[in-house]
């Protein structure tokens, strides 16, 4: 049981190369690095900027993350090549001691749980959206118009949808359906960032530019990434949102947390790779990173331009339930989530039913399958409930990705901060590679301590005030 999340990440190796090769190329490395990055955290992209204060303001945090991103991505690839482990939990295992795993552990799982509730609230989003353009499709009336029934509410939509779709998905032992559907995340996003442009330069008027004062700021900051549509930014004008304190400046760090997330499947995609090289693998983690900041980037570009302090925390809600090319996306998202989910479940739950069986073990000596299966069952109703529970109770997506940034920071800095510092206690270097590195290794904690205080105190803050 212990290898079912190293066997689901696998999958998707094996998936993107279309083969079952025993090692994965450069290729096929950064699609699944992609593949892992790209997905609902997109739709956060536009509200995030605005909530930064503005383009300049939120890419130049961007910029900044970058940094550390890259680098958590590198350093868990050495930890990974020292200790010779597979996967995230292992190598903090083996190279921080077992207290520190189990930490890792419950990070991992409650991660994965809260990851489970923003899909649900993504896809209870687009039910409704598409409820709405069902209803004025059919009846010729407006969204005003439209009456409420308990049957026609998206939060019952989305109930029966867990009940039939994903509840016979989640239960059994493997998830094998990823094989084929591995590739409609990567497929939402970039269709989702492409359609997002288009209907920038569609619209008749815009809500939001930008002045010629951050046109510059932009242009210096992203150059090198958005060519042609940077220039095109600067040809106009706007009002400017100013950032009135650095707690609004910071509030884009968890959807960037969220968004650029990778890092649980980072290990797996290294160990399984050709050319295990850590300059090689820096190369590949620049790669992902530099298409993963393009797509997120453009989409909170053009999103917050589009529709300015207006933006919804998803992008999606911001269009009409009529428009035929946001209906695709939003099929393409729901369909990928919905196949998404269970693969998740069944890395949270892993890790539960793992520990379940160790008790069971030395209580009786044995865990017999009966037992596991009726744990696996239990377990996947309680994890579908409350995820379902919650998503409808806390609706806002802004809410549920603060709460996801704050702890994917021990992903991203805190965990491999700390790999590199023990691992800087053990390895043969030069007295002054081993002092830069542990000081840099604990900066990396240091910085992801604050994010996840910061993040995690403000998000809980907003959901009580909602109560």
């Amino acid at each position: 049981m212990e290898e079912l999340a190293r066997e689901s990440i696998s999958l998707l190796a094996r998936s993107a190369s279309h083969s079952d090769p025993p090692q994965l190329g450069s290729f096929g490395a950064v699609f699944i690095m992609l593949k892992s990055a790209l997905g609902a955290g997109l739709l956060n992209f536009p509200w995030a900027f605005e909530k930064a204060g503005g383009v300049t303001t939120a890419i130049s945090v961007e910029m900044v993350s970058l940094v550390f991103l890259i680098s958590g991505l590198v350093i868990l690839g050495y930890a990974s090549s020292v200790s010779r482990q597979k996967t995230y939990q292992d190598v903090v295992r083996e190279v921080c001691g077992q207290a520190v795993g189990k930490l890792c552990e419950v990070c991992f799982c409650f991660n994965l749980f809260m990851i489970s509730v923003a899909f649900l609230v993504v896809v209870q989003d687009q039910l409704e959206k598409l409820c709405i353009s069902l209803y004025e499709t059919v009846t010729g009336s407006s969204e005003a118009e439209m009456p409420y029934h308990w049957y026609t509410d998206q939060r019952f939509a989305l109930f029966i949808m867990c009940l039939v779709i994903i509840l016979p998905l989640s239960i059994p032992k493997e998830i094998g359906i990823q094989k084929y559907t591995s590739v409609l995340g990567t497929l939402a996003a970039t269709y989702l960032c492409v359609a997002v442009i288009v209907k920038y330069y569609l619209m008749d008027s815009h809500t939001a530019i930008i002045t010629p004062e951050h046109s510059q700021g932009l242009v210096t900051l992203f150059i090198f990434l958005i060519d042609y549509s940077v220039f095109c930014i600067s040809k106009f004008t706007c009002v400017s949102f100013s950032v009135s304190s650095w707690a609004s400046m910071f509030s884009v760090v968890p959807t960037i947390c969220f968004g650029f997330q990778c890092h649980e499947a980072c290990i797996a995609i290294y160990s399984s790779m050709e050319n295990q090289k850590i300059s090689h693998w820096v190369v590949i983690s620049v790669i992902s990173m530099f298409f993963c900041l393009l797509i997120y980037t453009l989409t909170g570009v053009y999103g917050f331009m589009t529709f300015g302090q207006a933006v919804a925390s998803d992008i999606l809600m911001s269009y009409p339930g009529n428009d035929v090319v946001m209906i695709i996306s939003r099929l393409l998202f729901g369909i990928s989530i919905i196949t998404i989910y269970p693969i998740i479940l069944l890395l949270g739950r892993s890790v539960i039913l793992n520990l379940m069986l160790r008790v069971q073990r030395r209580r009786r000596g044995i865990a017999t399958h009966s037992f596991e299966s009726r744990c696996r069952a239990v377990l996947t109703v309680a994890w579908i409930t409350f995820t379902l529970l919650i998503a409808m109770f806390v609706p806002d997506m802004a809410d549920v990705i603060s709460v996801i940034g704050g702890i994917s920071a021990f992903f991203i800095f805190i965990f491999p901060g700390l790999c590199l510092v023990f691992t800087m206690q053990t390895e043969d270097v030069s007295h002054k590679v081993r002092l830069i590195l542990t000081i840099w290794g604990m900066i990396t904690i240091i910085v992801g301590a604050f994010i996840f205080g910061q993040s995690t105190t403000i998000a809980v803050m907003e959901i009580f005030q909602r109560f």
